[in-house]
């Protein structure tokens, strides 16, 4: 019986054997064997996590490709969602590995660890999703009759998530920077029953009044660049300006304006190229697509904790626009936090422990993240003892320690007068003068040393703070200084400037810069990790323009009289800062920021993005001081 049991086995053995041989000889490759696979799949059976991808549909029949990733074993998660004109796909495939923190982005790994479910979601008409792309698409209403927004799409997002992830505990948190947070506060509008909680970071809110597109009506030309990459081939690739290399302020300068230079490209009939050039006024166009008025005229019914850079260098205006129109629905001041930390645009989401030439006390975002935001979503999101959040976080820089406080500003506004002799004082003047330079938009004054490279980062992402004294000697910027501090200035707010001036044109952009100037014989933070020292460092705290023609009103610019004095009043960033004893305060005055802005041509037409070479013309301006004309930056002091 066992020989019979074994001569089977033999058999089964050798049949199996032969059929083995036969699919080899079946399938054996021959040198003309296509060597085109239809994929390979880099997540391996061995990797710690599991990707899943689908195309979730929207209530008018659009599927949005969405990618969902979670730790293998994860059950009962909160779902972390973020919605992308970036490539959802790529925020997924961060670097061809096994381990999720690899994979994602940098700020996923402290939530992805912890049984969150991350997905990342590109929206209509780009990269894999359908649909069509409409760039900071408007809220269903005058703008919109669709029936169809972003708000909508993430509703439709958040449904289809709570019922087709087995995994999650059926709460959802929202997520995202720049435009993502744009999405994010999208969000909040009629949001989902299981939307619990929102982190929107830098968001863009006000494209006109102080986000991406323009500054109090000074346009910002690499706007151009963004909206055509982003239309060109659902924004894959193609939309590159093929410039090649150089000095960008010598190409934009001798483009002409802004219609002329789009011209040069062949961009001028692209729609978002159009909505630029034909809407540079603050009209109903751009007021009605303002995020900070949606929010304001809803309910807050999602906690939400806003967050932006100190620096930001592209969304300065929207997170504390939103806080000022949800913060008032606030009653119990718990339900909306505002942060502010040391950072560039969207800095939060990488390491923090320097930008530019300053250094801060270790890992400045990793700690937000880990000690608020963690946290905050655990608690909304999981039913975790509630972390008391505060309702306002700011970095101090100058001391660099975090500050909890019960509101914003904090600060109390207290005038920094201009006065004689290039002082800078908190008495007023008690006589009236003028401090005057000449403005030619042929030699406009730049934004950051030459030669400039729009598209490199290294250039673009830490600009504000880059040392003043490149500029310092020029005729055409003016400065006044206080006396050496014997006490620390503790500012928490924005600086409001209080600005009067004439020129000789009919138009001007003034821009004001808030300086904080380092003694130039202690050599604080000299030499660390290659960092230049900081002896004499002329460290900008705000920097910001506004375009003259607005003086009256942002919706229906006028022509500036020649020489009257005009009173200008605008915000420069939120900022909390010290300036230290032994430090001097600064505030520097010039009439251009090239090429970031467009030039102003100091003569007054209809459309300056339309403005001819005969309508640049140099001007005198004049910034007044003392008297009833008394120029000031006013400084949010706090006690």
């Amino acid at each position: 019986m066992i020989k019979q049991l074994t001569r089977t086995a033999l058999l089964a053995t050798s049949l199996l054997t032969a059929a083995s041989v036969g699919a080899q000889d079946s399938a054996r490759v021959t040198p003309m064997t296509p060597d085109v696979v239809d994929k390979y799949e880099q997540t391996l059976p061995s990797a710690d996590f599991i990707r899943r991808e689908a195309m979730v549909p929207m209530r008018d029949g659009t599927k949005l490709y969405t990618a969902i990733v979670m730790k293998k074993g994860t059950r009962n998660g909160p779902i972390l969602l973020s919605r992308t004109p970036y490539d959802a796909h790529g925020s997924t495939h961060r670097v061809a590995s096994q381990r999720i923190v690899d994979v994602l982005e940098a700020m996923d790994a402290e939530f992805v660890t912890d049984g969150y479910i991350r997905v990342y979601q590109d929206i209509r008409g780009l990269h894999r999703s359908e649909g069509q792309y409409i760039m900071n698409r408007p809220i269903v209403g005058p703008q919109n009759d669709t029936g169809i927004d972003e708000s909508t799409d993430a509703y439709d997002t958040v449904d289809w998530l709570v019922k087709n992830v087995p995994e999650s505990n059926g709460k959802v948190g929202v997520i995202g920077s720049s435009y993502l947070g744009f999405t994010t506060l999208a969000a909040e509008i009629n949001p989902h029953p299981a939307l619990k909680a929102a982190v929107p970071e830098s968001p863009m809110v006000d494209g006109w009044m102080g986000d991406d597109w323009f500054h109090n009506g000074a346009f910002r030309v690499s706007s151009l660049d963004y909206a055509v990459g982003q239309a060109t081939n659902k924004a894959d690739g193609g939309g590159e300006f093929a410039l090649g290399s150089g000095d960008d302020y010598t190409r934009y300068l001798e483009a002409g304006s802004v219609a002329d230079f789009s011209k040069m490209l062949g961009i001028q009939t692209y729609p978002g190229v159009r909505k630029f050039l034909e809407n540079p006024a603050y009209t109903d166009f751009w007021s009605l697509q303002a995020v900070d008025k949606w929010l304001g005229a809803r309910p807050l019914t999602v906690p939400t904790m806003l967050e932006l850079g100190q620096w930001d260098q592209e969304d300065s205006y929207g997170a504390p626009a939103a806080y000022r129109a949800l913060e008032p629905k606030d009653t119990r001041n718990d339900m909306v936090t505002l942060v502010i930390g040391p950072w560039r645009h969207s800095g939060a989401n990488h390491t923090a422990y320097d930008l530019g030439a300053l250094n801060f006390t270790g890992d400045t975002a990793l700690e937000w993240r880990t000690r608020y935001v963690k946290p905050f979503f655990d608690h909304w999101l999981r039913g975790t003892p509630d972390p008391h959040t505060p309702p306002v976080l700011t970095y101090a820089t100058g001391v660099n320690h975090w500050n909890e406080s019960p509101r914003w500003p904090m600060g109390v506004a207290t005038p920094l007068y201009l006065a004689a002799d290039g002082k800078a004082a908190f008495e007023r003047p008690a006589t009236a003068g003028h401090d005057d330079y000449v403005s030619d938009p042929a030699r406009p004054v730049p934004f950051i040393p030459r030669p400039i490279n729009m598209s490199d980062a290294k250039q673009w992402k830490p600009w504000l703070v880059h040392d003043q004294r490149f500029v310092s000697d020029r005729p055409d910027v003016v400065s006044w200084k206080t006396d050496t501090l014997d006490k620390a200035v503790h500012i928490m707010g924005a600086p409001q400037v209080d600005l009067y001036a004439a020129t000789s044109g009919t138009d001007s952009d003034w821009v004001v810069k808030l300086i904080d100037v380092y003694p130039n014989d202690v050599p604080e933070g000299a030499e660390q990790g290659g960092k230049p020292s900081m002896a004499g460092y002329e460290l900008p705290i705000g920097i910001e323009i506004f375009r003259g023609r607005y003086v009256a009103s942002f919706a229906k610019p006028r022509a500036l009289k020649s020489g009257k004095v005009e009173h200008y009043t605008w915000a420069l960033p939120n900022v909390d800062h010290v300036f230290l004893p032994g430090h001097r305060i600064m505030v520097e005055v010039q009439s251009s920021l090239f090429p970031l802005y467009d030039r102003n041509p100091q003569t007054f037409v209809d459309n300056i993005m339309y403005a001819k070479p005969g309508d640049y013309r140099k001007a005198t301006q004049s910034i007044w001081r003392g008297g009833a004309n008394a120029s000031a930056v006013m400084l949010p002091i706090a006690p």
